[in-house]
């Protein structure tokens, strides 16, 4: 991938392509490690039994004992490009009279880029990189609940300067944290529950400071139902991701057919973002604090499908300027409690276990708007298989997808090591 044009093409597949408004930064955070749990659909709050616990869910390490080493190697977007490379180093340890601690560390190397001016002349050549380091602690409060805590350091590394006039830096660093539940024999004597919210921090900025994204604060929620003795056992997950972000498009709310035109005290101004009544008419998106609960209903409460806002307006072809399909009106019809459910991602996912030697797994994700895995009509299966012996494991995982599309044929190869 040579081209700085590429790069930002990635980062939008990654973000599954139909977040055209840009809701979330740092998106590439939400992508799954571990072959495992990958190849069983991507499920693993519920589950979070092993050195990923860090990433899936940390209050899984409240019930892990000893240590162990976990490693994934990812070729990313294979269909796409060749230098894309996710990584994944993870380890747990249980200290007596204090709990278990774990951590993580996460690098996405983007590959190298062509920098050029605005004018398209070669400036040289730089690399793109995503890093996050993550420190995890998990305790048990009963015999079958826990709770965990992460803390989360994020560095995007996109290149070294800005060009042309741009003002700021094209890197940043940024914390976050998770905060993670875990309960076995919920409701039945085989069913665990699993909640995680992962990425709760403020928003990303690079260049352009009011230009800042959120944080990809995710809500997972899990079930895993065991059954099976010794030789034989089998694991029936299911996952549920919600990404707390509030987004609100530009929007004509007091019906002067104009977009802003004020400041916030109501005086007109060039460029102003709000109208007379001090109401922000330009898009922008809630602070994490707010957004995790205004974002369960800024698709149901706001009136954004009509002609006269601008969001619904037909361009031609029964499409909106967002490229989203619109009645002979314009309006698509989008502020309604249906679309909240639309974001949610489902993943289900199968784990038969031989002994404790050998395992097969299939599952599968549908994300139909493509806030996190890949957009489509039909749920993209997914398949794995894994071994151990002696303290070492050995996992493959496979995403199928639609033909052409850039996660088609992913793999992955996993590593885990306890002594």
């Amino acid at each position: 991938m040579k081209k700085i044009i590429a790069m930002l093409g990635v980062v939008l597949l990654m973000s599954g392509g139909a977040m055209a408004q840009s809701e979330a930064g740092a998106i590439w955070l939400l992508i799954n490690p571990g072959a495992r749990f990958c190849g069983m659909g991507e499920v693993g709050a519920g589950l979070a039994d092993d050195a990923y616990a860090s990433y899936w869910n940390p209050a899984g390490l409240g019930f892990l004992r000893g240590r162990e080493l976990a490693l994934t190697h990812v070729n990313w977007l294979p269909n796409l490009v060749s230098d894309i490379y996710y990584e994944f180093l993870g380890y747990r340890q249980f200290i007596k009279d204090v709990g278990t601690i774990g951590g993580n560390i996460i690098l996405m190397n983007l590959g190298e880029q062509q920098r050029m001016d605005e004018r398209g002349n070669y400036l040289g050549d730089f690399n793109s990189f995503m890093l996050a380091v993550t420190g995890s602690y998990g305790t048990a409060l009963t015999r079958r609940s826990s709770l965990g805590v992460s803390i989360k350091m994020v560095h995007q590394h996109l290149t070294d300067q800005g060009a042309g006039k741009e003002m700021g830096k094209g890197y940043s660093t940024n914390f976050c944290f998770d905060v993670g539940y875990l309960k076995h024999q919920f409701l039945t004597k085989n069913l665990t529950l699993g909640l995680n919210l992962a990425n709760i921090g403020p928003k990303i900025a690079f260049i352009d400071v009011a230009q800042a994204d959120p944080m990809p604060t995710n809500l997972k929620f899990g079930l895993v139902y065991k059954i099976g003795g010794e030789y034989n056992r089998l694991s029936i997950a299911l996952d549920i991701n919600k990404v707390l972000v509030a987004a609100y498009p530009d929007r004509d709310i007091d019906g002067d057919e104009r977009v802003g035109g004020y400041d916030v005290n109501g005086h007109a101004i060039s460029g102003g973002q709000y109208n007379k009544d001090g109401q922000k008419e330009f898009s922008y998106t809630d602070e994490w604090y707010k957004g995790m609960f205004t974002s369960w209903i800024d698709d149901w409460l706001l009136v954004y499908d009509s002609k006269v806002d601008g969001i619904g307006e037909d361009v031609g072809g029964g499409l909106n300027k967002w490229g989203q399909k619109a009645d002979k009106d314009g309006n698509t019809n989008d502020g309604s409690l249906a679309t909240e459910f639309k974001k949610l991602t489902y993943n289900f996912g199968l784990e038969y276990w031989y002994s404790n030697l050998f395992a097969i797994r299939a599952g599968c994700m549908y994300d139909k708007m493509g806030a996190i895995t890949m957009k489509g009509k039909w749920p993209v299966p997914t398949f794995g298989a894994g071994l151990r012996w002696a303290g070492m494991g050995f996992d493959f995982g496979y995403t199928a997808g639609d033909p052409g599309h850039p996660r088609q044929n992913t793999m992955l190869f996993s590593m885990n090591i306890k002594f």
